[in-house]
């Protein structure tokens, strides 16, 4: 496999900027970007993912994009697998391989490795998905922290889709999930470096999520969702459909919310996937960069190329 000093990454929350910060370092840097993102790899999710554009990805190759139909699942160990072969042909090619995203999930399994996990049971999920109705997720993360307090403690008591997976495996294994996600860095790839683009004031961020959402809103994302209903074949429970922003647009057209209820909801549910990730980010060796700085652009350049130096 390739060395360090070939494999580059730049992560954050959401809107904190990596899209625009990819391409200007892919302006100076030879380089190929690989999406690390779970929402990104789906066909005909682009409003609501905030999908490069097709210009941006005309500018600089991008992997791992539109790679999987929204009934299709994609794990984290699929993202490695494919990872690590994509990072061996860009290198091949004499670029260096630009790892870009926000699910933290993905940037862990490829830098430490995962376990081969235990299929997916969907009889044991129908009965999870009962017990939720009944007690609430906050009463299931609780029974989680119980059994696996590692994996309970970086979740919220309300991410839903992670938690019944995490009690799927204990309840099919007798095994916690922390358990099958290993730290032997023989097993990953290491980077030369994780850029880590975080914001000195929350404020900035919450505003930019806000201007985002509201930007898809007006782009028409809501028929985007409407289009993937009528398919017939997707449903709320998929992992596709449960994509921030997605989920809650599914919602508001089952219960006909008005529009501003969709908006504070999406807004919200977003800025709590930026808490997570920032969450995940901090129990992360990375270089922190100040998304909110004027010149953080050029910050994230000039680190860059320091470390592929």
């Amino acid at each position: 496999m390739p060395n360090a000093a070939r494999l580059l990454a730049l992560a954050g929350p959401t809107a904190s900027g990596k899209t625009a910060s990819a391409l200007h370092i892919a302006q100076t840097i030879p380089c190929e970007i690989v999406s690390v993102d779970s929402a990104l790899v789906y066909r005909g999710m682009d409003i609501g993912t905030a999908k490069p554009t097709a210009a941006e990805r005309a500018a600089v190759a991008h992997h791992l994009i539109d790679i999987r139909d929204p009934a299709q699942a994609y794990s984290a160990a699929d993202f490695a697998a494919d990872a690590q072969r994509l990072v061996g042909e860009i290198n091949a090619r004499g670029r260096v391989a630009l790892l870009v995203g926000g699910t933290m999930l993905y940037f862990k399994a490829l830098f430490e490795g995962l376990d081969a996990m235990p299929p997916a049971d969907p009889d044991l999920r129908r009965e999870i998905e009962a017990e939720a109705t009944q007690r609430g997720w906050p009463a299931l993360h609780a029974e989680l922290a119980q059994v696996d307090g590692k994996t309970a403690a970086r979740l919220s008591p309300n991410d839903s889709q992670r938690i019944q997976r995490a009690l799927e495996v204990f309840r099919s294994t007798g095994r916690p999930l922390s358990e099958f996600q290993r730290g032997e860095s023989s097993r990953g790839l290491r980077p030369a470096a994780l850029l880590s683009l975080e914001p000195r004031e929350r404020a900035w961020l919450h505003q930019r999520i806000a201007g985002r959402f509201d930007a898809m809103l007006a782009a028409g994302f809501v028929d985007e969702v409407r289009r993937l209903r009528a398919r017939g074949d997707l449903h709320p429970g998929l992992p596709s459909m449960r994509s921030v922003g997605y989920r809650q647009a599914w919602q508001a057209l089952d219960e006909g919310w008005p529009d501003a209820e969709l908006r504070d909801r999406g807004i919200f549910a977003t800025r709590q996937l930026a808490k997570r990730q920032l969450t995940w980010l901090r129990g992360m060796e990375r270089r922190v960069i100040e998304c909110d700085a004027p010149d953080a652009r050029e910050q994230v350049l000039a680190a860059a190329l320091e470390v592929l130096r």
